[in-house]
């Protein structure tokens, strides 16, 4: 009998343990995202080689809410073709290549100091998590570069916007 009441005591306490550490998991998310959240505004993207895609001057806005959710759309700046009635297959393909889109959640690991979009839905058929490394300048700007690929390291600049 003591025995039960020992091991049920003990398996009450770990489960307490283990509600306190998760709460305080969610408490640190809520605190960490709390420099993220607001709307802002693209200011430039440097880097990558996809200029083409983007063109020179490519706006676009990424959203960060309370709750962990999130969504970004980049539009380009480039020329793209003008259709009436139905687009070709490849007048479609056209209009829509370098526009980027997605929503889903976020969450933010601090001590590597980056930011991952997990998306939930997206325009194009990449990655489903997306790991940016994030740093915060002067002036209400956030600066999110990919972590891992290949190539020029790309930086996007964002702008709160107030």
């Amino acid at each position: 009998m003591r025995r039960s009441l020992a091991l049920a005591l003990m398996i009450a306490l770990v489960a307490l343990a283990l509600e306190r550490t998760t709460e305080s998991q969610a408490r640190s998310q809520e605190e960490l995202r709390k420099p993220f959240i607001g709307t802002w505004r693209l200011i430039s993207i440097e880097g990558g080689g996809n200029t083409t895609n983007w063109g020179s001057k490519p706006t676009g806005v990424i959203y960060y809410d309370a709750t962990g959710h999130m969504a970004a759309q980049i539009q380009p700046d480039r020329p793209r073709p003008r259709w009436t009635g139905t687009p070709t297959p490849e007048v479609a393909l056209e209009r829509s290549r370098g526009y980027v889109a997605y929503f889903g959640t976020y969450t933010i690991d601090q001590a590597a100091g980056t930011v991952t979009h997990h998306r939930e839905g997206m325009l194009d058929p990449g990655a489903v998590d997306f790991v940016r490394k994030f740093e915060f300048a002067s002036g209400d700007r956030l600066i999110l570069a990919p972590v891992g690929g290949s190539g020029t390291p790309v930086r996007l600049t964002w702008e709160r916007l107030r």
